[in-house]
């Protein structure tokens, strides 16, 4: 096994003038749970989104699991099919149970039958303390329960990776807790996580390390105690008295 599962060397990306990852490099080790934060518009989801190719680069190299994501011969969905990924909104089919929304990828990325994806799913409603909801619709669930089922379906691929983008951005203050209850129990399990958020208590909890982005640039990394008693840099410095405010 490398003993890096995410390499980001000198990475750029533009949206137009927008210079959103600026000469970004980072390693991530297996089992490491590492939180990035910053103001909106610092480059974190983007940064994010390139690990699993929903956003192509424009220059430098991320490599995942040791595959170059950007070598034309890299299959692109092979790479995907190891890194789970929660977004802000859960993406859900609406038409289909909570049971059917795990089980669905699973048969046809996985393979698996009928049977193993549906045992699969239920072992997942379980872990994620919604087991009752199995034939729920989406329409039926409050958020934290939906971003609970989406959180199921991902882990439900056997990832190596998972990727959390401000999973709890979406939710009423009250479900925030039991969607991250559910990320810090898989983060006890030895889980390779990058999660964007700005849940300072689950920093705090969960985090090996953090990462402080801002205009595209990572301008600190260190531990959670480092950042929040004796961050480096003033900007730093900044965005933590004002979000630790809240």
């Amino acid at each position: 096994m490398s003993e890096k599962i995410i390499e980001i060397k000198h990475v750029h990306k533009w949206f137009g003038r927008t210079h959103a990852l600026d000469d970004v490099s980072l390693e991530v080790a297996p089992g490491e749970v590492l939180v990035i934060i910053g103001p909106s518009g610092s480059g974190k989801s983007t940064l994010l989104r390139s690990i699993n190719h929903l956003e192509a680069i424009n220059a430098g190299e991320i490599i995942v699991d040791g595959i170059p994501l950007t070598h034309k011969s890299t299959d692109i969905n092979a790479v995907r099919a190891e890194v789970g990924m929660v977004f802000q909104q859960f993406n859900l089919f609406p038409h289909l149970s909570a049971l059917e929304n795990i089980a669905l990828a699973q048969r046809i990325v996985r393979k698996r039958d009928a049977a193993a994806a549906e045992r699969k799913a239920r072992e997942l409603l379980e872990r994620v303390g919604i087991p009752e909801k199995a034939h729920a619709y989406p329409g039926q669930l409050s958020g934290g329960q939906q971003q609970r089922v989406a959180i199921a379906r991902a882990l439900a691929m056997d990832p190596k990776i998972m990727l959390f983008d401000e999973p709890t951005s979406a939710l009423d203050p009250e479900m925030i807790k039991e969607v991250l209850d559910v990320m810090l129990d898989l983060a006890k399990t030895g889980m390779t996580m990058l999660c964007v958020t700005h849940e300072m208590g689950f920093a705090r909890a969960a985090a090996q390390r953090m990462v402080f982005m801002d205009f595209g640039k990572i301008v600190e990394e260190t531990t959670p105690e480092l950042l929040f008693t004796a961050p480096r840099h003033e900007r730093t410095k900044l965005f933590l008295s004002k979000i630790l405010e809240h």
